[in-house]
Parts: structure tokens; sequence; C-alpha cells
């Protein structure tokens, strides 16, 4: 069950750094995941974004 745990804490850690992001977006538009992960702009993605983009919505589901 030690595994599962580790899953667990992961999925909770994804959702709440999407729940920060569209916080963040929602009232200052500005994208965390993008300017952690090098970009300038909102919308402004790269690959690395779009995973952790892909990770959040699957610790959601």
């Amino acid at each position: 069950m030690n595994g599962r745990n580790r899953l667990d804490g992961l999925c909770r850690l994804l959702i709440i750094l999407g729940g920060l992001n569209w916080g963040l977006v929602g009232i200052f538009k500005f994208d965390l995941v993008a300017w952690i992960c090098g970009g300038l702009d909102f919308g402004q993605t790269n690959a690395v974004s779009r995973i952790i983009y892909i990770l959040v919505a699957l610790a959601a589901v």
C-alpha cells in the first residue's frame, strides 16, 4: 500500500497546483505553470508545461 499512498500524495499535489494555477489565471491572468517552465505570456506553453497540464488533468480524473 505504500506505493498507493505515494500516488495519492502526488495526485493531491497536482490537484492543488492546478487549482492554484487556475486561480491565478482567473484573478491575475498569470499562468504559474508556464512561468515556471519558461513561458513568458499567458497561453504560451512549451513541452514541459503541457506535460504538467496533462498530469494535473489525469490527477483530477
